[in-house]
């Protein structure tokens, strides 16, 4: 291949994650404004400096540039949740996974956020289906659309360290919207917003193979990490007792098991559910429940908890004996429940990030009220992970961050008109629509392909 080629494709790649530059004022006028939280019909949203500054039906301020969304909806950047977006590229090959880790010496102190590549290709396509935010969290035996073989997972004392695979990582927050065009390439929002463990089959498999086993490795870990935290001047001297884990991780540990830091548990089953949340109660840590398919068996229990669930809503065949009750409604009966669910895209959230819309429309033709599927793609996933007010709703003073939609954004043939990442337009392309337009029949062919 040429170099011209290959420098060409190269500055094409960098252009699909270089917004447009911003102007001071943009003025979204006359939309069906779906806020996160309410419904505004003929509105306007005013964003400034990155932020938007203001939501309601008065006029466009004097001098912003108005873009005109009359028949169209203004919606709230979604949130992808339990993703992979900027963490992988090609899950089958090992050198383009940054979402885990096998070394058995590190486990709840490997950070995710420093493997972030915000030229991934997976961005652009998933801020086509109007994710402008996501929390990327660490995969693991147990994750969904993780391609983790079972070969690979570790038992527990492999390598002289007790846990190897307890725990995954810590999960970050990153946005859609990276500023390459201005020299910068930051898309991380903020690191180490949870920690991340499978329990159930996954969990039990990291432990030796049974359920009970790794309740009490859990303690167990919980009740060295709180030592180690009484104690760190002697263990800097050596005076303290062995401990299975290394520093790292138990430095780490020590917001989990000060219920300052939450655990995001991988969990199917509804005994499961029930067992973690008794474990949460008994060890005071704070639970994210992912997965939670027979949740709906117990959502009295999880809502009674006050923990947040991130789920698939059409996750619903019995694949295996941890999900023999999943079904369709369950994003339904754990709402009406009470319990606070943020709606995942499918196969782990990455390459198929921006299913999570679709996943959403058919929780509403399920049972799920329709206010309640936007607030499980935008500002529920906000709050479950700390943020309230600051992304995914529109509000004076959140992330600018709008996607203007050619109609219902839950129905699969809405499209987005317009783009606004930190109040900057993104262009709306990707490698793949790139490539779809390269190769359609052309005549003549591009001259690299001519024979």
């Amino acid at each position: 291949m040429r170099l011209s080629s290959i420098l060409a494709g190269a500055a094409a790649a960098l252009a699909l994650a270089a917004p447009a530059l911003a102007q001071d004022t943009v003025a979204i006028v006359g939309g069906r404004i779906l806020t996160g939280t309410s419904v505004i019909e003929s509105g306007t949203v005013v964003l400034r400096d990155g932020k938007i500054v203001s939501v309601g039906t008065g006029a466009a301020p004097s001098g912003a540039r108005v873009i005109d969304a009359a028949g169209k909806t203004v919606a709230p950047g979604f949130v992808a949740v339990d993703s992979g977006l900027a963490g992988t590229e090609v899950g089958s090959v090992r050198g383009t996974n940054e979402l885990r880790n096998s070394a058995n010496t590190l486990s709840a102190a490997f950070d995710i956020s420093y493997g972030l590549d915000p030229w991934s290709f997976t961005l652009p396509v998933a801020r086509l289906g109007g994710i402008t935010r996501a929390v990327v969290v660490p995969q693991h035996p147990g994750s969904s659309g993780g391609h983790v073989h079972e070969d690979e997972t570790a038992g527990a004392g492999d390598g002289g360290y007790q846990t190897p695979g307890l725990f995954a990582g810590q999960a970050a927050i990153i946005n859609l919207g990276p500023n390459l065009a201005g020299g910068g390439s930051d898309i991380l929002v903020k690191p180490r917003v949870a920690m991340v463990a499978p329990f159930g089959e996954a969990g039990a498999a990291v432990a030796g193979g049974a359920r009970g086993a790794q309740f009490v490795l859990f303690k167990e870990t919980m009740a060295e990490v709180r030592l180690y935290a009484r104690n760190k001047a002697a263990y800097d001297r050596a005076a303290l007792r062995n401990l299975s884990l290394s520093r790292a991780d138990l430095e780490a540990l020590i917001p989990v098991a000060n219920g300052t830091l939450p655990l995001i548990v991988t969990v199917h089953r509804a005994s499961d559910i029930q067992q973690v949340l008794r474990l949460a109660r008994e060890e005071g840590i704070r639970l994210i429940l992912d997965g939670a398919e027979e949740g709906w068996l117990v959502a009295g229990d999880i809502a009674s908890a006050g923990v947040p669930v991130l789920l698939n809503p059409i996750d619903n065949l019995p694949s295996d004996f941890e999900m023999r009750a999943a079904r369709m409604e369950n994003a339904a009966a754990l709402n009406a429940a009470g319990v606070l669910i943020a709606i995942k895209g499918n196969e782990g959230s990455t390459h198929r990030a921006r299913d999570a819309r679709y996943n959403a429309g058919n929780a509403v033709s399920h049972g799920l009220p329709y206010q309640a599927a936007i607030a499980a793609l935008t500002v529920n996933p906000a709050r479950i992970f700390g943020m309230a007010g600051q992304f995914g709703q529109i509000a004076p003073g959140a992330a600018g961050d709008v996607v203007v939609w050619s109609g219902d954004p839950l129905e699969p043939l809405s499209q987005p008109s317009a783009i606004f990442v930190n109040g900057v337009e993104q262009p709306l392309t990707s490698r793949p629509l790139m490539l779809r337009d390269r190769y359609r029949q052309q005549t003549p062919m591009p001259p690299a392909y001519r024979n």
